[in-house]
């Protein structure tokens, strides 16, 4: 039986990754910090919960030891330069270092859509370039011959959206509580892909690519819904999926660049994460949609999701008249 060890498998991604890896059958290793961030994982057969610093790595090699294949979904959206580079950069650099020592023969590595490994520094912002910088180093050692024997497929997604989600569920919570909704950055493209479909594509990846020898290129595809949105779309189509205002939403009105970016500061002295950043707001300079360029979904065989049926279903769950709570009432005769 297949063991693999997921990074990030506590996170919105992971949990989904975790449990179709377990239906498919392989030993599934989640490290973290604290265990009581995978209590929502413990259900799942064939996983184990292992408290280890991912970015020790010394603790890393030796967790990795006995594990054919490794997934990593660590990102974080908000930080600082060092906090960028210390997930994104040089967290798979000790990775690709661990696998070696290890003798994993398999990387997957959740990437973002807008980031370029042959030209990182160019990127309009911080996490891209961190990015960036990150699938090099991975792409480095994988074309390294017998020095990194692992095959290596770097996935990069659009927005993910999904029940768990901060995109869609932030925006519409907005909504219930604003009058209207200033947004930096409303004209910004995306192009968003179900969370489903990017845990599938995981799986998918790694059922394809078992066995590979090191010379193998390393793969990469891009991730993408079959639609393009604005962000001020995004924005619209939450508060009238959620019920806001009988399924109108509330006003939406885009701000200036000069403004947006003031606003972004002003959210940054908030406590806890913000809600957008400047470097957020840097990084929509680039369209978050498919190059063409790059291999997609289909190529998986995957048909990905349209959002508004999937985004129907989650973002009404918990109104009046809705979802479970909807059926208590009715049933109720109330």
């Amino acid at each position: 039986m297949k063991k693999i060890m997921v990074l990030g498998g506590t996170g919105f991604v992971g949990a989904h990754v975790c449990e179709k890896l377990v239906r498919e059958g392989w030993r599934v290793t989640v490290p973290t910090r604290r265990r009581a961030n995978a209590r929502h994982l413990l259900h799942l057969p064939l996983l184990t919960v292992l408290e280890c610093n991912v970015h020790d790595e010394a603790a890393l090699a030796a967790a990795l030891a006995g594990h054919d294949a490794v997934i990593n979904l660590v990102a974080i959206l908000h930080g600082s330069q060092a906090a960028f580079d210390k997930v994104h950069v040089a967290l798979p650099q000790k990775l690709a270092r661990a696998c070696r020592a290890a003798g994993v023969r398999q990387v997957v590595h959740l990437s973002a859509l807008g980031a370029d490994a042959l030209q990182p520094q160019v990127a309009p912002s911080m996490y891209l370039r961190s990015k960036g910088h990150g699938e090099a180093a991975l792409m480095q050692a994988a074309a390294s011959g017998v020095e990194a024997p692992f095959a290596l497929t770097i996935l990069r997604p659009s927005v993910i959206f999904g029940a768990e989600d901060k995109l869609l569920n932030l925006f519409a919570g907005l909504q219930k509580i604003a009058p209207f909704v200033p947004l930096a950055g409303a004209n910004a493209q995306f192009q968003p892909v179900w969370v489903e479909d990017v845990a599938r594509a995981v799986v998918s990846c790694l059922a394809r690519r078992l066995g590979l020898s090191a010379e193998q290129t390393p793969q990469v595809l891009e991730l993408c819904g079959p639609e393009v949105f604005s962000l001020k779309q995004l924005v619209q189509l939450a508060g009238q999926l959620s019920g806001v205002r009988e399924g109108r939403g509330r006003p939406v009105f885009g701000l200036p660049n000069w403004l947006g970016h003031l606003q972004a500061a002003l959210m940054a002295l908030a406590p806890g994460e913000p809600l957008m950043s400047r470097d957020n707001l840097d990084s929509m300079r680039r369209p978050n949609v498919a190059s063409g360029k790059l291999p997609g979904l289909a190529s998986l065989g995957i048909t990905p999701a349209a959002l508004r049926p999937v985004a129907q279903a989650y973002l009404t769950q918990n109104q009046p008249g809705q979802g479970l709570l909807g059926l208590r009432e009715r049933a109720s005769g109330r």
